[in-house]
């Protein structure tokens, strides 16, 4: 219906040629459609002259003429066949002169109430034409209701919409004409700027349109209208038969397979999957070739596996190597999302694929194909979800990897190496491959992967494997990176290029700071390389905020901090150390590490190297040079030395924190001692260490204890001790308030506290030897167990 406006018939009652006597109806006095003779040769419609039988059989009256009202023997009729041929050529010539009439005003220079007129004629003539299952077939008048489409009244087009509609009903030629040029883009184009009554009209003469398996094509090869049909399909629109009619096109489009595939790339993906589930042979082979060619996103790859999973691991067996080839790539597509790779290996993808890799022999994969394999293992094993890997490294198969990545190109060596990365984060697994590797020897050809400049993947994946096995092989890799390959030079340049902190920057780092940091040979060669030169830099950079990478950025600058380190370890063996620590005040910086609160790592690594630092202290204070003294009369030979000023309280020569490394000097023992109530029993333990450095033999423990002191240290290292934390801690603790008592004053005020008291006997009682000896002498301070040296001075 027309909306608001009925196509009623009684416009056109009479029509445009002469209409005979014999046309009518006697009953209806409308023409006929199925004239049928009575006996007594009257021509009635059949329905009517009918109607009329029941009438006379309802009041027990025998059958009659209705017009001469003669009884008749019988109700029988005869269908006049040449009066309903004739009728119709009359109707169907009349139909299209009332059509040419009609169309005549049917131009946009014409007043809008005349062609809106015109077009309610032609729906009501071609309903007529239809019921006499007559096609319209007029590609003029058809051309010049698309015209009508071009008005500026939305009405108009609304009603041109329908009248379409009407034309084309069941008419492929009518349909094929209405398809010509631009008019399937107009139609599109009205999905989007029409009022909802012109876009439901758009779309219910698409609906028709699509109908027709020839047409579906040219509708999907319009730019956008899958995506705006697409999207009807979704909305939450409160026209009802907008949704409808938008799925049934849809519906009747995925006929074509080009049109299926277009409506995948749009996010409509259960045609495709249905033909994939339910296709002929060659249809599910085009569907998944093109599925491992779509962009997708996690929640898509999700609905993906769960639909065609089994599916596309079962093709995946295919004895077919094209059928296999597209399988594995539509599953390389999904497999790199962790809910997706949880549904395939439930599915049971791995034994088929680890198989593939593998085997070889008849119908084995090409390389390339391998290559899918692995990047499909890689993905799964990478996902971080916690299944059993134990098969991947059962029967020789990391060893079976190895010799892959040996004897194979690049591009599969990227990926193998991606696998054995994702063993390496495993707990259960990483011992395995740590065995395997350090069996075959296989760390010399991995470490090579680092020099690799024009495959930027494969060095990632190389990096990250050797910085996951670094903790397990740190003493085979720093063999392997030293002497004059280059492999630790590579390493270096990667943690100084000059780009936003990236994952294999933070992967160098974390692997160089695994290293056995009193390796000298190792710390020489970074030290002739430049490398602590760059690594610096890098950490100032990060701290000024130069340099920046939210993702890495915390794990970078913990391997920097921990490479940084190891330069502390080789003072006494390499004086290069001491002159770069003095050139680029490697003390003051960790003294600002130590501040870096919420990074433990970073706090207790630099605390560590502050220990190191300051008992290095005492070889580097000196004293200062004096003139000589002067003999020019005997008084001033005889005068006393001159006063030195200035010096350090405990090493009692000239400090400082960049010259000596004196924490003292450099402010340090405050900051230190604001870490002994850290939560982290590390960072505590290399605090205390640090300072423990202040009171070792041969500094003025006395004046050291005093620093202690004022910066309320020695509270807080009491406090350690008491809470017996862990048995390092006690041990470090013990040791540092033996010489706190050694000062006669505090001993008596720590007398006074029996909880400390009692940790010292506890740690007597049950420490280990050298922490048992330090305990008791800490005892003897505080008159807890009786000093026989004073009593019995001859019997040491």
């Amino acid at each position: 219906m027309d909306g608001s406006e009925s196509d009623d018939s009684s416009h056109f009652e009479r029509g445009v040629d002469h209409i005979y006597e014999a046309f009518i109806c006697p009953l209806t006095k409308e023409v006929m459609h199925d004239p049928v003779t009575l006996e007594n040769g009257r021509t009635f419609e059949r329905e009517a002259i009918e109607k009329w039988f029941k009438k006379c059989r309802d009041g027990n009256k025998p059958p009659s003429c209705p017009i001469t009202s003669q009884e008749l023997s019988s109700a029988d009729v005869s269908p006049s066949i040449a009066l309903r041929n004739t009728i119709e050529e009359w109707r169907w010539r009349n139909d299209a002169a009332k059509l040419y009439v009609s169309s005549q005003s049917l131009f946009l220079g014409n007043d809008e109430s005349d062609v809106l007129q015109a077009l309610m004629n032609v729906r009501q003539i071609c309903r007529s034409i239809r019921s006499n299952r007559q096609g319209v077939r007029n590609s003029q008048l058809v051309r010049m209701i698309i015209d009508v489409l071009k008005s500026n009244s939305h009405k108009v087009r609304y009603k041109a919409l329908q009248t379409l509609q009407v034309v084309v009903e069941g008419d492929e030629e009518s349909k094929a004409i209405l398809a010509e040029g631009d008019t399937v883009r107009t139609l599109v184009k009205f999905l989007s700027h029409e009022p909802s009554k012109g876009k439901e009209a758009a779309v219910s003469l698409l609906f028709e349109l699509s109908k027709s398996e020839a047409l579906c094509e040219k509708i999907g090869s319009v730019n956008g209208a899958l995506i705006l049909l697409v999207g009807l399909t979704s909305s939450n629109s409160v026209n009802v038969s907008i949704v409808d009619k938008a799925e049934r096109t849809l519906e009747n489009m995925e006929r074509s397979e080009e049109v299926v595939r277009q409506m995948a790339s749009y996010g409509r993906l259960q045609p495709l999957l249905g033909k994939i589930l339910e296709g002929s042979p060659e249809t599910k082979l085009s569907m998944t070739t093109f599925l491992g060619e779509l962009s997708l996103n996690n929640d898509t790859k999700v609905y993906i596996a769960q639909t065609v999973g089994s599916s596309l691991v079962d093709l995946m067996r295919s004895g077919d190597m094209t059928q296999r080839e597209a399988a594995l790539r539509a599953l390389n597509n999904i497999s790199s999302y962790e809910g997706s790779a949880k549904l395939l290996i439930g599915i049971g993808i791995l034994p088929p694929l680890i198989k593939d890799l593998f085997y070889v022999g008849p119908n084995n994969l090409p390389i390339r194909l391998k290559e899918v394999s692995a990047t499909i293992l890689a993905n799964i094993v990478n996902i971080g979800y916690d299944f059993d890997k134990a098969t991947l490294v059962s029967d020789n198969r990391v060893e079976n990897l190895l010799y892959l990545i040996s004897n194979t190109g690049p591009s599969i060596q990227c990926k193998l190496l991606e696998v054995l990365v994702g063993l390496t984060t495993c707990q259960k697994t990483v011992i395995h491959v740590v065995s395997a590797i350090k069996t075959s020897g296989a760390i010399i050809s991995l470490v090579q992967f680092v020099e690799v400049k024009e495959n930027e993947d494969l060095r990632l994946a190389s990096v990250k494997l050797l910085h996951n096995l670094s903790p397990f092989m740190s003493e085979e890799l720093a063999d392997a990176l030293r002497g004059t390959a280059g492999q630790l030079d590579s390493l270096v340049a990667i943690i100084s290029e000059k780009i936003p902190i990236s994952e294999e920057q933070a992967a160098a780092a974390g692997l160089l700071a695994e290293l056995p940091e009193r390796d000298l040979a190792l710390t020489r060669e970074m030290l002739s390389i430049g490398a602590f030169e760059k690594i610096i830099s890098k950490v100032v950079g990060i701290r000024q905020g130069e340099i920046k990478g939210m993702r890495f950025e915390r794990n970078f600058l913990e391997g920097l901090v921990r490479i940084l380190s190891r330069i502390t370890f080789a003072f006494s063996n390499e004086t290069r150390g001491i002159t770069f620590c003095r050139e680029y005040n490697v003390a003051s910086l960790f003294i600002n590490l130590i501040q870096s609160n919420g990074q433990d790592t970073i706090q207790m690594v630099s605390a560590m190297a502050l220990e190191n630092l300051s008992l290095e202290s005492i070889n580097l204070s000196h004293m200062p040079d004096l003139p000589p003294p002067s003999c020019g009369s005997i008084f001033s030979c005889m005068s006393r030395p001159p006063v030195i000023t200035g010096l350090c309280k405990i090493h009692h020569g000239v400090c400082s924190l960049r010259e000596t490394f004196c924490l003292v000097e450099g402010g340090a023992v405050e900051k230190l001692v604001a870490l002994l109530d850290h939560e982290n029993d590390k960072v505590v333990e290399a605090s205390l260490a640090a300072l423990s450095s202040l009171l070792e033999d041969g500094l003025d423990v006395e004046k050291g204890v005093k620093i202690l002191d004022e910066a309320d240290g020695i509270r807080h290292v009491l406090n350690v001790l008491t809470e017996n934390r862990t048995e390092k801690l006690t041990r470090r603790a013990v040791w540092l308030v033996e010489r706190i008592l050694r000062i006669e004053d505090i001993a008596r005020e720590v007398a006074e506290q029996p909880n400390v008291s009692a940790s010292l006997v506890d740690a007597f009682q049950n420490g280990d030897f050298r922490t048992r000896q330090i305990a008791e002498n800490a005892l003897k301070h505080i008159d807890k167990i009786p000093n026989f040296s004073g009593i019995f001075p001859n019997m040491a």
